[in-house]
């Protein structure tokens, strides 16, 4: 629910075994307490560029025992003295802020956490099945005339390569000028 001008959480429904949480770049100040109520077991929650200015605010998620990942990233916030120190004291739980561990390690790609669990690639597995541009293209332009989209046996098999590309969205994201191009060759 990114960019979606969300300003309260108050009509969030309960889910239960929700675990990744994406509401940033939104106008939320407050209400966090509904997380903990509606998605108990959160591990990771972005709320970057929202309109979240102190740590009262943040307090709300101290009940979201599961929660191990938090983004406040582009948030008033941030531009709290101490605000790192600050939000790790309060939140014990987490291990990262801002995409950091409070040894300024940064965090290991969410995404591949999620795929090892399997929950990831159920609610997006169309888009997974064509592989970054030109890769599989030219094994599949022999026998169906260029089309990569819909025919998933092959590329399902070459999806440990996710790391490969960089960015897992990156590789799903299929650029206009890279389908001209193979339709011209």
């Amino acid at each position: 629910m990114a960019n979606v001008e969300l300003t309260s959480l108050a009509k969030l429904p309960t889910l239960s075994k929700l675990r990744k949480l994406e509401l940033s770049d939104n106008v939320i100040s407050g209400g966090l307490e509904v997380l903990a109520e509606r998605c108990p077991n959160l591990t990771y929650l972005n709320l970057s560029g929202n309109k979240i200015k102190d740590l009262g605010t943040v307090e709300a998620l101290q009940n979201l025992k599961n929660l191990k990942s938090l983004d406040l990233f582009n948030c008033e916030i941030t531009n709290l003295e101490d605000y790192r120190d600050s939000i790790f004291e309060l939140l014990q739980q987490i291990t990262y802020l801002d995409g950091f561990d409070q040894e300024d390690n940064e965090a290991p790609d969410s995404e591949d956490d999620d795929d090892e669990d399997g929950d990831e690639d159920d609610d997006d597995e169309g888009e997974d099945e064509a592989g970054p541009p030109g890769e599989y293209e030219e094994e599949d332009d022999e026998d169906d005339g260029g089309s990569d989209l819909g025919e998933g046996e092959e590329e399902e098999e070459d999806e440990d390569d996710d790391d490969d590309y960089g960015v897992r969205g990156e590789k799903r994201k299929r650029e206009p000028e890279d389908e001209g191009e193979e339709e011209e060759d």
